[in-house]
């Protein structure tokens, strides 16, 4: 079976459990309008991870994500600060700051890149990820700091709902919002760090974003919607992980990206009730209900006219007060047993038909 593979096994494991905490967690930063925030973590993590690397002179996945969650975390405080101190709108203090800090990165990496030794191969992998060579150790990193980071936020779920609703309400019932606010900034910098090895940083945006904005189409409830996020973004996970294995040379963070991408497309095409086409479905059902009882009240209307014992009445008469073909209308209506033709092609209500025009 394709899961006796070792690697295809551990790559599935550690992009499930990525899907879960990233899909879970994005649906407050994309609640809260900061969408790009993770896009900031993820790219101004890029200058932390050669940091660390330069600091400790080892590549361990753990050192390294340290390294990128400090330099993930400045880079929000420092949006914040810009936002909170100047004129500058978020978008253009989130632009600043991700261009800043990506470009330090790409500076100490060329910079150690070029270094003598062969110690430091493969950092750039964190660019654009490279799921092959997660580990075993890795995917345990991401399930125990994912599972804690899920935690601290059931722990802390009526502050985070109304931070991502009503902030000002919750200031009002004496609840620490500010404190709030800092602590969802910290779990989205934990769910965008665990997932660079995997997605890279050029990508892992769309982990947090993606999975909620297919599952906002399917429910309004903050709880339903957070476990489909996390449910949507273990799905892209695995299935991008098990699609990437199957092809050659087909890189797997990228894939886990477009199957997320295939879901969001998938929802916002078929979801229940927001669903752009089950919403053409309906309203093209509405429109044939309404010509439906359109025809059948005019040939009630007819009766009434000339009186119930008449013979019936042509289709083009019918068609007359409808101003248009009502032929297709009225073979339904005789499906129904609302209406019935006259061996002379005439129509003319049923006992049932005029039961359903008394009712209206």
């Amino acid at each position: 079976m394709l899961f006796d593979d070792y690697t295809v096994r551990t790559v599935a494991l550690g992009a499930a459990g990525l899907g879960i905490v990233s899909g879970a967690l994005g649906t407050f930063a994309v609640l809260r309008r900061q969408a790009l925030v993770g896009d900031a973590v993820s790219h101004a993590a890029l200058p932390g991870i050669v940091l660390a690397y330069l600091v400790t002179g080892s590549k361990a996945s753990l050192g390294l994500l340290l390294g990128a969650a400090i330099t993930g975390f400045l880079a929000v405080l420092l949006v914040t600060a810009v936002i909170r101190t100047t004129r500058v709108k978020a978008d253009a203090a989130l632009g600043l700051w991700l261009a800043s800090f990506f470009g330090v990165g790409l500076v100490l990496l060329t910079f150690v890149q070029r270094r003598p030794d062969a110690s430091q191969a493969g950092l750039d992998r964190f660019l654009f990820g490279q799921a092959a060579t997660v580990l075993r150790e890795d995917v345990w990193t991401i399930a125990i700091v994912g599972a804690i980071a899920l935690s601290v936020l059931a722990l802390a779920w009526k502050q985070m709902k109304l931070l991502a609703f009503d902030p000002d309400f919750g200031t009002a019932l004496g609840l620490r919002m500010r404190l709030a606010d800092v602590l969802l900034t910290g779990l989205l910098v934990v769910a965008t760090v665990i997932g660079l090895q995997m997605v890279g940083a050029v990508l892992m945006s769309a982990m947090l974003i993606a999975p909620t904005a297919a599952a906002r189409q399917w429910s309004d409830r903050l709880g339903r919607v957070t476990l489909l996020a996390g449910l949507f973004g273990a799905v892209a996970g695995v299935v991008g992980a098990v699609a990437s294995s199957r092809a050659e040379r087909l890189p797997t963070g990228p894939t886990i990206v477009l199957a997320v991408a295939a879901i969001v497309l998938l929802s916002f095409l078929f979801a229940p009730t927001r669903g752009i086409a089950m919403r053409w479905l309906r309203a093209r059902s509405r429109r044939g209900r309404l010509a439906l009882n359109a025809v059948l009240e005019s040939v009630g209307e007819l009766e009434q006219q000339h009186g119930s014992g008449s013979r019936g009445h042509a289709a083009e008469t019918i068609g007359a007060l409808i101003a248009g073909d009502p032929r297709v209308a009225l073979e339904q209506l005789a499906r129904r047993g609302l209406v019935a033709r006259t061996p002379d092609g005439l129509w003319t209500l049923t006992v049932r038909g005029r039961e359903e025009l008394d009712r209206r």
